[in-house]
């Protein structure tokens, strides 16, 4: 693994970035992988869980407005600006030297009417928002671990009240950190209970979707005939997503229990 760049912002961790086998990573402050891009098709999904958090198309097909709190490498940014053109993405990205790599070495197209990129407190932004958002994406890290200020129950309250009626929010986890359980009840006691959980097929991911009431139809036949379609738009394994989803959430006969 070679690496490109070493920077860092004070009070922040070092942006590194490096290469191997054709895929570009971002790292901070350590060699977990915060990011990744194929060179040669750097506007796909390289990593599965940003795929993963897309299922929210299953649910909320027609976003008007999306915040994204965590922008790494901007994969998810870049995929939604050039993908769900009847969308406006906001990102919201603490460490500047982030925003900064991201525009350098993956690809980030400049703001535009349906892009915002800012650089500052993405709780804060949340908490200052309510009722402006059909969907939410949160998938803030540090070196080690989720940031605090992304996990705590006043913020998970703060998620809920940011959408409109209607919306849903979705969050990347680790499954494998022993806070797993604790971020996930917080999650779901914020959410009233209405979430739903989406395990990653190879790493530690597991997606949760947190839903604002009137709650979506979560009949399996009509997920199943919505996946098949959105897979077919977009090229993204929505098939799947439903399958395992339906794998690890409870369930009626023919629909989720939210």
């Amino acid at each position: 693994m070679s690496f490109l760049s070493r920077r860092r912002q004070p009070g922040h961790a070092t942006v590194e970035i490096s290469e191997r086998n054709g895929v570009r990573y971002l790292h901070l402050g350590g060699p977990a992988v915060q990011s990744a891009m194929r060179i040669k098709d750097p506007f796909a999904l390289e990593l599965e869980y940003t795929r993963g958090m897309l299922a929210f198309l299953l649910f909320q097909p027609d976003p008007r407005d999306i915040a994204l709190i965590g922008l790494g490498g901007g994969s998810l940014a870049k995929y939604i600006h050039r993908h769900l053109p009847d969308s406006r993405l906001t990102a919201l990205e603490i460490n500047a030297e982030v925003v900064a790599a991201a525009r350098s070495y993956f690809l980030l197209p400049q703001d535009d009417a349906r892009l915002g990129v800012l650089t500052g407190d993405g709780a804060a932004f949340v908490r200052e928002h309510p009722e402006s958002q059909d969907v939410l994406l949160v998938d803030g890290y540090d070196a080690k671990r989720i940031v605090d200020d992304l996990a705590s129950p006043e913020f998970y309250r703060a998620c809920k009240a940011m959408l409109r009626p209607g919306g849903v929010a979705v969050f990347n986890l680790w499954g494998s950190d022993a806070y797993y359980p604790r971020y996930y009840d917080r999650l779901s006691r914020a959410f009233g209970e209405h979430v739903l959980q989406l395990p990653a097929e190879k790493k530690g991911n597991i997606i949760v979707f947190a839903f604002r009431k009137p709650l979506p139809d979560v009949e399996l036949p009509l997920l199943a005939r919505e996946a098949h379609r959105l897979e077919a738009m977009l090229g993204l394994e929505f098939e799947a997503f439903v399958t395992r989803m339906r794998d690890w959430n409870p369930t009626s006969a023919d629909a989720f229990i939210l």
